[in-house]
């Protein structure tokens, strides 16, 4: 059946769309971008869906995206989605807002135990029982005209997203509903959280193993790099290569020979910021040592991995109990730092990433395990 597509190419039209749209009780919506040589999305294609239209909004014909700011803010329309963190990315960037409340199909189908991070036209097959046409993800969506592909690959997307959600919330009880609305509600906090380019040293493969004045190079290079990629709009490794932030902060180097000579230093780098990453090596190395950052912590000794193990049992025993997929349950970054909480012999505290209905559910259970492991040792 051919699917009715409207476009919306003007402030006008989209400002009476969002209008209609927040009379509703859910919108589906998608966007296409790219995002080949830059640090941000540039955005091709919105789409929206009702339930039975598709509405293909083209983003470099609109000036005033304070009406889609309205509706993504509105609390009464449900803002359905899949997949979404790239989404949310687009609509930020666009419109300075994210949706709330928000529906993830793909969490949706966790909850219901149909599969884990399911793609959406497995989903789809899975769901509507429609077997959709390979994917467009990779063409051109700067491009114009929209081949008639692009067109129909982008309607299909808007139109069958509201009908997953209006398939999949009868299947889910009350509470199953708004813990998927929760965990939307965590995905749109974690987006507002923009990383402090001061923390991501943090992130560093093996960065415990440098010493506090190394770490306070290892920061300073980090931050640097973050806030270049983010100024020059291009992706962080075109700025300084990943693998190349530890070795710099290991050895210091202090001539652009030494500097050329680091792991996976690419000459580009060399000629455009050489220099300058060589006077904030120094200034950094030589900052006073009330100023270093703390020691991070080693990672969890091989011995730990049965007790994650043990603790992973726990939420797919609740998983089972409830219907859900086990791997919704707990996360392994959580289990992972409760156990660093007390690690090897307590007390234990549940990190603050277990929230909402997982902490309350099993987070008990979790502390008695752990002391009960403690007492046997």
């Amino acid at each position: 059946m051919a699917i009715e597509i409207h476009w919306i190419r003007d402030d006008q039209s989209l400002a009476e769309h969002c209008r209609s749209w927040r009379q509703l009780p859910f919108v589906a919506l998608d966007t296409e971008f790219m995002r080949v040589d830059t640090f941000y999305p540039k955005a091709g294609l919105l789409q929206v869906g009702d339930g039975k239209k598709a509405f293909l909004i083209d983003p470099l014909l609109i000036g005033d995206w304070q009406p889609v700011a309205d509706l993504l803010e509105d609390s009464a329309v449900v803002k359905v989605v899949h997949a979404c963190s790239e989404d949310l990315e687009v609509l930020l960037r666009l419109t300075g807002k994210l949706p709330q409340p928000l529906f993830d199909t793909q969490l949706a189908a966790g909850y219901l135990n149909i599969g884990f991070s399911m793609g959406y036209s497995r989903l789809v097959q899975d769901v509507l029982g429609l077997d959709l046409p390979k994917g467009e993800t990779r063409s051109d969506w700067l491009q114009r005209p929209l081949s008639e592909t692009q067109v129909s690959y982008a309607a299909e997307d808007a139109v069958h997203l509201a009908e997953l959600f209006t398939a999949l919330r009868p299947r889910l009880s009350d509470d199953k509903y708004a813990w998927v609305l929760e965990d939307g509600a965590e995905l749109v906090a974690q987006m507002r959280r923009e990383v402090e380019p001061e923390t991501l040293y943090r992130d560093v493969k093996l960065g415990w193993k440098l010493s506090r004045q190394q770490l306070a190079v290892l920061r300073e290079l980090c931050a640097w790099r973050e806030r270049e990629a983010r100024s020059r709009d291009v992706p962080r490794n075109r700025v300084l290569r990943e693998h190349s932030l530890w070795p710099m902060a290991k050895t210091q180097p202090d001539n652009l020979s030494a500097l050329a000579k680091i792991d996976d230093m690419h000459p580009r780098t060399i000629r455009q910021d050489g220099e300058y990453l060589l006077k904030l090596i120094k200034q950094a190395a030589s900052v006073p040592a009330e100023q270093y950052p703390q020691a991070l912590p080693e990672p969890l000794p091989i011995e730990a991995s049965g007790i994650l193990k043990r603790l992973r049992t726990v939420g797919q025993a609740e998983g089972e109990r409830l219907g859900i997929a086990p791997e919704l349950m707990l996360r392994k970054k959580t289990l992972e730092a409760l156990l660093k909480s007390g690690y090897p012999n307590g007390p234990y505290q549940l990190p603050d990433s277990l929230r909402g209905w997982r902490r309350e559910r099993m987070g008990q259970a979790l502390l008695d395990d752990l002391a009960a492991a403690g007492e046997s040792a």
